[in-house]
């Protein structure tokens, strides 16, 4: 099975080349009769081209901070939001909502607020990200409508240098626009090949300013992350991990910490706090069988002091699960059986004086407000080497969604059955065709935890709400020889019954509709291709890529502001990005990112439709280009001492992340309607020691 994944792992990392050469690299045998310690390989789904995935090496060098560092040069996925609370993801035009998000396995789920995002990461506690965009294979997980994001953190015993048992990391940064960073890492060897590994990391950012060099309030916030881990292998096949993260982060933010604060606002303290206690467990016998064992709890708080208002008002998400797969090897077909759980509770509340929320509520009596879901699933996988150009996948998914309104009474609940089948055929070597069909089913979820408060005597469902399925469909060829490689992939992405909150309806239906309404609205599609090329040869290497989508909602573009949690619009993206390796000790990296300009893009649509306005209106989104530099050097060549620098934005060209909610002020009645700039120039520095 060789020569597919070789293919199937260059395919996935055009986009790195870093990546790209260490997954095409050989298997190198150890000399010294030990067993080999399995290696991480790029999630990647039969008959996709278009996965991605980020190792260490780049996340490090260019000293990512947040999500937008992260993703920067990743094809499809888009970040918008500039600050650091407010990022959200966008995959082929779909929101982080219609993904799966998780972290060693634990699922992320759940919006505290609208204006915030739901999914937050501290770059330097990761190890590796892998990226899959559209529907795949039957162990995506739940709600995988728009693809998967899977986060894995670093484990101790990989850190260690050979012959020794404890070791350090300590790390310092600061950067030009605005802050500075500090972090802590030890870990050490408790028995065998089972360790310990613990990190502290505190950002410090003040407010930063944009390209015309004009302070963006609100920008700034102080985080602080802990994070333990132990685990590893214990022998016979054994193996497990067991983690804990906290993660706090402060500042003054604006009341709608994703759109600018203008002149003359107040900006409002805000507190965000997520911890996180993870278990894995993994036996793999070397023959036949393997199973792997998750199991989660997670806790998101989002506290917001709205002082000319209610006061202080308080959300709070907790997910807790399990997953578990049983992992068979017969003849040419591997087979994974899952069976997974999670359960979700969402709660909201005024957290101030009485008298000061009681104005305020629908019903003075009531001050918290809850919603609690299950989801329960089953799947199958099988990969089967027909013969050895010949990779088929096929697998299917049952899903159950039951959602309980808890304050009001009432609820959904669905179920489904999806399925998936996937190839790749080697045509002669080096060159891999892909074709897939995939299905994703997803029944409603808690809803946005600011908005659960409504009047009891309207309805805040469609009776009858259908669940959301979707169906991806790709199709490509890839090529990978002689330092050369290069892929072109085709998808198309359809969800039907389209489960969304628009915008306040008018009451002249029975029952009486909320603010907050959620209801089935349609067909959203997301249809492009993706181009990915590059080459590598000695120190030398080049890389790019070039996507094209339009998402649509029946038809008509979506955007981040009327399609909120739904999707975006965004422009044509390509980059190209060379690195140099002269040294062992010595890299650099330079990278070119561009969006192009989408004109006339229509928006107001419902408006229209509830009479706000009479006619349409038409926003752009201004093409804009960043250009990025990053270098890496260890002065006594090793890495006990090593220096990093970058250049984010070095041009200091002044924009609007597509990703971020467009610029509507120049439509009347709406002039407050606008996403914040990106950061300006920004140079990072950074020096770490290992111990």
């Amino acid at each position: 099975m060789r020569t597919y994944k070789a293919s199937l792992l260059a395919a996935a990392t055009l986009c790195c080349p870093s990546l790209a050469l260490a997954q095409t690299a050989p298997d190198i045998e150890p000399d010294n009769g030990a067993e080999a310690a399995p290696r991480e390989e790029a999630i990647v789904v039969v008959g996709k081209l278009t996965d991605s995935a980020l190792d260490r090496d780049d996340i490090e060098i260019t000293q990512a901070n947040d999500l937008g560092d992260l993703f920067r040069r990743t094809p499809s996925v888009s970040v918008g939001g500039a600050i650091g609370i407010a990022e959200k993801i966008y995959v082929r035009g779909l929101e982080d909502a219609q993904l799966n998000i998780s972290i060693d396995g634990a699922q992320i789920q759940g919006t505290l607020f609208h204006h915030v995002g739901r999914v937050s990461v501290e770059p330097e506690l990761l190890e590796r990200v892998d990226i899959q965009t559209g529907a795949g294979e039957a162990t995506s997980g739940f709600g995988a409508i728009g693809g998967a994001i899977r986060f894995r953190t670093r484990d101790a015993v990989d850190l260690l240098e050979p012959g020794r048992n404890v070791g350090g990391i300590a790390r310092a940064g600061w950067f030009s626009n605005d802050g500075y960073k500090l972090s802590g890492t030890a870990y050490g060897r408790i028995a065998g090949d089972v360790g310990i590994i613990a990190s502290y990391v505190h950002q410090n950012r003040d407010p930063y300013e944009d390209g015309d060099g004009n302070l963006v309030a609100g920008s700034g916030a102080e985080q602080n992350v802990g994070f333990v881990k132990i685990g590893g292998d214990v022998g016979m096949g054994h193996g497990f991990s067991l983690s804990y993260e906290q993660r706090d982060e402060e500042g003054e933010f604006g009341a709608r910490p994703n759109w600018p604060v203008l002149e003359g606002d107040p900006l409002f303290p805000a507190e965000a706090q997520r911890r996180t206690v993870i278990g894995n467990y993994r036996y793999d016998s070397g023959g036949i069988l393997g199973v792997e064992l998750t199991g989660y709890w997670s806790r998101a708080q989002f506290e917001l002091d709205r002082f000319d208002r209610w006061g202080l008002y308080g959300a709070e998400i907790e997910n807790w699960g399990a997953d578990a797969r049983l992992n068979l090897a017969a003849g040419m077909h591997d087979v994974t059986l899952g069976v997974e759980y999670r359960n979700d509770h969402v709660s909201s509340a005024y957290l101030g004086d009485p008298a000061m929320w009681q104005p305020w509520a629908w019903d003075p009596a009531v001050g918290r407000f809850t919603e609690k879901g299950e989801l329960f699933g089953l799947y199958v996988q099988d990969r089967w080497q027909v013969f050895d150009q010949l990779l088929v996948s096929f697998g299917a998914r049952y899903d159950n969604y039951s959602l309980d309104l808890v304050t009001y009474g009432g609820g959904a609940d669905s179920d489904g059955v999806s399925f998936n089948i996937g190839a790749d055929y080697e045509i002669v070597p080096g060159l891999t065709a892909n074709v897939s069909y995939a299905e994703a089913f997803r029944g409603k979820e808690i809803g946005d935890a600011f908005t659960l408060e409504h009047n009891a005597a309207w309805a805040i469902l469609q009776r009858g709400l259908e669940p959301e399925t979707v169906n991806n469909i790709e199709a490509g060829l890839a090529y990978d020889a002689d330092g050369f490689y290069a892929s072109a992939a085709y998808y198309r992405m359809e969800i039907e019954n389209v489960v969304l909150d628009q915008l306040y309806r008018d009451r002249t239906t029975a029952p009486l509709q909320n603010n907050t309404y959620y209801e089935n609205v349609g067909e959203f599609r997301s249809e492009g291709f993706e181009l990915r090329g590059g080459y590598r040869s000695g120190a030398f290497g080049i890389s790019g890529f070039y996507n094209h989508y339009n998402p649509e909602l029946n038809g008509l573009p979506v955007n981040g502001y009327e399609h909120l949690a739904l999707g975006n619009t965004l422009g044509d993206q390509w980059n190209v990005s060379a690195t140099f390796d002269p040294a062992p000790s010595l890299g650099f990296e330079a990278s070119l990112t561009r969006f192009e300009r989408v004109e006339d893009l229509e928006v107001l649509f419902r408006d229209v439709e509830l009479g706000y306005v009479p006619e349409t209106q038409f926003i752009e989104k201004p093409g804009y280009t960043t250009f990025d530099l990053f270098a890496r050097w260890q002065p006594f060549g090793t890495d006990r001492f090593e220096l990093l620098a970058a250049v984010y934005n070095l041009f200091d060209e002044t924009y609007l992340a597509h990703a971020s909610v467009g610029d509507y002020t120049a439509i009347p009645d709406y002039e407050i309607v606008r996403g914040v700039n990106e950061p300006g120039r920004n140079v990072r520095v950074s020096a770490s020691v290992r111990f």
